[in-house]
């Protein structure tokens, strides 16, 4: 459950509080009015955080911000990113959209872009979302590298990451609020924790960033590492950047809470390779069936039907170029017991020294309604993936942000297949897009990846974001006022 959602709890309850207590309406013998299913609102307020793109001086950075339209939302709204220095100054916002329906842009050059932290609420917070794309054509990382900001939480998980001596990933922790933040780094290997002192009571000031160069808090040189982090006081955003120095490299985002089921979506058709990292975070081995979801349906990767994870330690499994020219997504169930994990994938684009490296994690199903930004007309590729069930999908490609008009395609997808979809184009399209997912009632649960790719003289550059549900609307109860507590 995200902050907001908590947040339009807490206002509710609060407001029961003003008159007594609220009690939810049920049936009984007296024949009054049974209890109404709850209401599904817009949310009112969102907070999202950005890390600082890159180090490099030769870093390009595009900020899109793109809220769609959601009845109910009202007629107000405002919505603002500011750098979070950690000065205390009133910054100018870097993005500050005026409307829903219409994506807008920033750009920044170099590397003293910083980490931004916003709100949106009104007619702009329901399903706000801001997307960080970063160009780098030399140097360590080199290649696309893209985030979606993310809302600020308590806890993340990492699964992928690295202290190889060619890697330098890093933990980027942004705070948003008015007081400080304490974090706990933990880190996890193929044997278990590793240890290390400095990861714990790492304190992040108000509305700043800290970027933990994960080689920093331990001397051990793994290539796959899990990484916890757990905010034991406050709130933070967190993202891992992972720069390799001939691989490229990308963000890699939190995996989706630790579940015993979980899909992995849209790995590329052209992908050369593809290592699938695991972790359980409980007291209980896991065991795992390996599937990918092809354009034809399940199949079992040859010589890699099941994976068994220890409890408490990482595990890893190199499936080659398992796609074989056609879009795919990992689909891991329980072979017995279901026992939660965390899951992400790295995958590798082209050979020699044109590789290009990026991470997709585990990820929640679209539900309701999702959104991806800075979309291109010939740079784009979205991938759906219905694991369980037949699924239809409405797909809805906004205006420009420098002209175009709004379309929708609507798309079936086969149950236990995955397919890269004939995008919709916005008439007229000036600049970039949003696209908005939207699966019809009925079906099955549907998960969604998109990538963006770029040519960088003969570097496939790339950069995939999965699109989990935006939850831009949260249910609440039916209640009554009960003031006969008062008289008791």
């Amino acid at each position: 459950m995200n902050r907001t959602t908590l947040s339009l709890f807490a206002g509710v309850a609060a407001l029961g509080a003003l008159v007594g207590f609220a009690s939810v309406s049920a049936p009984d013998a007296s024949g009054e009015e049974p209890a109404k299913a709850a209401a599904t609102l817009p949310v009112e307020r969102s907070s999202l955080v950005c890390p600082a793109p890159s180090t490099s001086d030769l870093a390009e950075t595009t900020y899109t911000s793109f809220t769609p339209d959601t009845e109910g939302a009202g007629d107000k709204g405002k919505a603002e990113l500011l750098p979070a220095t950690g000065d205390g100054k009133a910054d100018k916002p870097v993005l500050a959209p005026k409307q829903p329906g219409t994506p807008v842009t920033a750009e920044k050059s170099g590397a003293d872009a910083p980490a931004l932290a916003g709100t949106a609420d009104g007619r702009l917070a329901p399903g706000w979302t801001v997307q960080q794309t970063t160009e780098v054509t030399a140097g360590t990382g080199r290649g696309l590298q893209g985030v979606n900001c993310v809302a600020p939480d308590t806890d993340f998980w990492f699964p992928g990451v690295s202290t190889d001596a060619a890697r330098t990933d890093y933990v980027h922790l942004v705070n948003p609020d008015d007081s400080a933040a304490v974090v706990d780094i933990e880190l996890y290997g193929k044997e278990g924790a590793l240890e290390s002192e400095v990861g714990e009571d790492i304190t992040v000031k108000p509305h700043s960033s800290e970027p933990i160069l994960l080689s920093t808090l331990t001397d051990e040189k793994q290539p796959n590492l899990t990484v916890h982090v757990n905010v034991r006081s406050g709130r933070v955003g967190a993202a891992v950047q992972a720069l390799d120095d001939k691989l490229g490299g990308d963000w890699l985002p939190a995996s989706t809470d630790p579940a015993g089921s979980l899909v992995v979506p849209g790995i590329p058709k052209d992908a050369t390779d593809v290592r699938l990292v695991v972790f359980s975070p409980g007291d209980s081995d896991a065991d795992l069936t390996l599937r990918l979801a092809s354009p034809s349906g399940l199949i079992t990767p040859a010589g890699n039907e099941t994976l068994h994870v220890k409890a408490g330690m990482t595990s890893a499994v190199d499936l080659a170029d398992v796609t074989k020219g056609e879009p795919g997504s990992l689909v891991l169930t329980p072979s017995d017991e279901s026992v939660p994990v965390v899951a992400a994938v790295r995958v590798i684009r082209s050979k020699g020294a044109e590789q290009e490296t990026a991470f997709i994690p585990a990820t929640r199903p679209v539900g309701t309604r999702a959104t991806v930004v800075d979309n291109t007309a010939k740079g784009t590729t979205l991938s759906l993936t219905a694991p369980t069930a037949a699924a239809k999908v409405k797909v809805t490609a906004s205006a420009g942000t420098e002209g175009g008009e709004t379309v929708s395609k609507t798309f079936a997808v086969k149950s236990g297949t995955t397919q890269d979809v004939d995008l919709p184009v916005p008439d007229g399209l000036k600049g970039t897009y949003a696209l908005t997912l939207e699966p019809e009632a009925g079906g099955g649960p549907v998960y969604a990846s998109r990538t963006l790719a770029v040519s960088q003289d003969d570097v496939p550059a790339f950069t995939v974001q999965p699109v989990p549900d935006d939850r831009g609307t949260v249910s609440v109860p039916e209640a009554n006022q009960d003031l006969s507590v008062l008289q008791r």
